[in-house]
């Protein structure tokens, strides 16, 4: 469902003409490597196409793994306000963090009306042929989830197969020990702190315990 919403949208994204740019560029590590090297196409494909670069966002020494990105994170703000008709990169995976974030990434920008362009791809979301590529990539990602939550279960069957307890360990609270210190005028956070359990816990159990009349 989520995919058919995402190709939806994708198929809605305004294909007006392109006027303004944004760059982005990714590097990994410090070590001899620069992103002037992508840069520098992406500049040279803008201006064959007559665009205007707004801004040039670069990531420098950042995995592409790493949830945090802080020139990627600004270009989504910026593209939220519209201040570019289209991100061009240089490599899909320059952008993408995954397949998954890459998929949702994409999704937003087609949902601002923001188109995406990767030249050693040739990926171009604003054409037929574009759309139809995220389309594969999309199901690719669905493919993807699927494994995972498979792989997934089959490690619980085996598991439980084997007899083990999943989840996590039970506690054993002394309920007769809180009973105690709470007759003692100790606090929650006392008994917290003297049994080693939760004081939402401590509470439950003490609350469960039978009331003397």
């Amino acid at each position: 469902m989520a995919r058919q919403q995402t190709s939806t949208t994708l198929a809605q994204q305004s294909t007006g003409t392109i006027a303004q740019v944004a760059l982005y560029a990714r590097v990994s590590t410090l070590n001899n490597q620069d992103p002037e090297m992508q840069l520098a196409e992406l500049r040279e494909y803008a201006g064959r196409r007559g665009w205007q670069i707004v801004e040039e966002f670069t990531d420098q020494g950042v995995s592409g793994s790493k949830e945090s990105r802080p020139a990627l994170n600004r270009l989504m703000s910026d593209a939220c306000r519209r201040r570019f008709d289209a991100v061009l990169v240089w490599k899909i995976d320059r952008f993408g963090r995954s397949l998954k974030h890459l998929v949702n990434a994409l999704a937003e920008l087609a949902a601002l009306g923001v188109a995406f362009i990767s030249l050693r791809d040739n990926l171009d979301l604003s054409t037929p042929s574009g759309r139809l590529m995220f389309q594969i990539i999309g199901a690719m990602a669905e493919f993807e989830r699927a494994l995972i939550q498979e792989r997934v279960r089959a490690g619980i069957r085996n598991a439980r197969a084997k007899g083990r307890r999943l989840g996590r360990p039970r506690v054993i609270v002394d309920a007769s020990r809180i009973a105690s210190l709470r007759a003692r005028g100790n606090s929650w956070s006392q008994i917290q702190a003297e049994l080693g359990v939760s004081k939402g816990t401590a509470q439950r159990v003490f609350a469960a315990l039978p009331k003397i009349v």
